[in-house]
């Protein structure tokens, strides 16, 4: 009895659904057409990284990027720096496309700013600290120190808005006195060889609305900035060119300007100075130490020109140095 009133039921609730399947139109069962995919987006994420140090909390900032011809390499033959290049998988047509970052820390009593970027000096490619201050949740109004490494234009021109004003203008501005005796000056500028004569121009441009207000303030060697801040002398790159190194509690990070061009070629080749180096002897030296001194500590850094975020560690390895970026991963406050 019970078999055959379940029975009865399912004939009852079956039978319907089959008539309507039957005299669904043949159009309606037929499967669709794969849609077209939207277009592609051809933009990349914003250009900031977070991580955290001790109390603090380093943001990378992407500027860019430009193409840095392999010539400009000085001190190995040409097929030794292809090598280089290739086995890093970098191309160099029309040349090694080399990042430009800047970085922002939040110490808890300063929001400051490690370099300002290149601005729209050279092209589209560049001029995105602003921007991407902003997508990581700042306000360029909120930074009240802009540490300048030196005063070349894809470092300093940045401190101005595309219209010639102030870029923050609630910040102080400070640079090695060095560098800025050396980049301010008319009289050095009116000596140097014409095709540098513009770094000299861009220098005095950047930092003229910031010295007319009374926030452009150099500092003398030892000089204390401002809390868990220690300067580092790194000269050669610029007379004056500087690292930062921030701490809390017990972990630091070395932002170190630039040190370093090409990370496929001057980790290994830590004797392979750049054109751009005011004294490449120098330069040569200062790396060696930092590098040494960076993986014995095994200390956190940040490079201008490294791959984006460039921050990571520095290794030994064989005669010369390897380049271990950090990476991606949630912000660790338990470490």
């Amino acid at each position: 009895m019970r078999q055959s009133t379940a029975a009865a039921l399912r004939g009852a609730l079956v039978a319907p659904l089959v008539a309507l399947a039957l005299a669904v139109p043949a159009a309606l069962v037929t499967a669709p057409a794969e849609a077209a995919p939207p277009a592609q987006m051809k933009t990349q994420a914003p250009g900031f990284y977070r991580m955290a140090l001790g109390d603090f909390e380093v943001t990378a900032l992407y500027d860019g990027f430009v193409d840095l011809d392999r010539k400009l390499l000085k001190g190995a033959s040409a097929e030794d720096v292809q090598s280089l290049l290739a086995r890093m998988f970098l191309d160099n047509t029309p040349g090694v496309q080399t990042a430009v970052n800047a970085y922002l820390v939040h110490t808890g009593q300063n929001l400051v700013l490690v370099d300002a970027g290149t601005a729209k000096a050279f092209g589209p490619n560049l001029g995105f600290i602003v921007d991407n201050i902003r997508a990581a949740g700042y306000d360029p109004a909120q930074v009240d120190a802009v540490l300048l490494t030196h005063l070349h234009p894809d470092h300093a021109n940045g401190l101005l808005t595309p219209d010639g004003k102030i870029a923050f203008p609630n910040a102080e501005v400070r640079v090695a006195k060095a560098d800025a005796d050396f980049w301010l000056s008319e009289e050095i500028a009116a000596k140097a060889p014409a095709d540098a004569q513009a770094f000299f121009k861009m220098a005095r441009n950047a930092v003229a609305p910031y010295v007319a207000t009374g926030k452009l303030k150099p500092y003398a060697e030892g000089e204390t900035l401002l809390p868990g801040v220690t300067v580092v002398a790194e000269p050669g790159h610029t007379p004056g060119h500087s690292g930062y190194l921030f701490t809390s509690k017990d972990q630091s990070i070395l932002v170190w300007g630039d040190l370093v061009h090409s990370h496929s070629v001057q980790f290994a080749r830590p004797e392979i100075a750049m054109e751009f180096d005011v004294d490449q002897t120098q330069a040569i030296a200062t790396r060696k130490k930092v590098f040494a001194d960076a993986a014995a500590q095994k200390l956190w850094v940040a490079g201008a020109h490294l791959p984006f975020p460039g921050i990571g560690h520095v290794r030994t390895e064989g005669n010369g140095y390897a380049w271990v970026p950090v990476e991606y991963g949630p912000i660790r406050t338990d470490r």
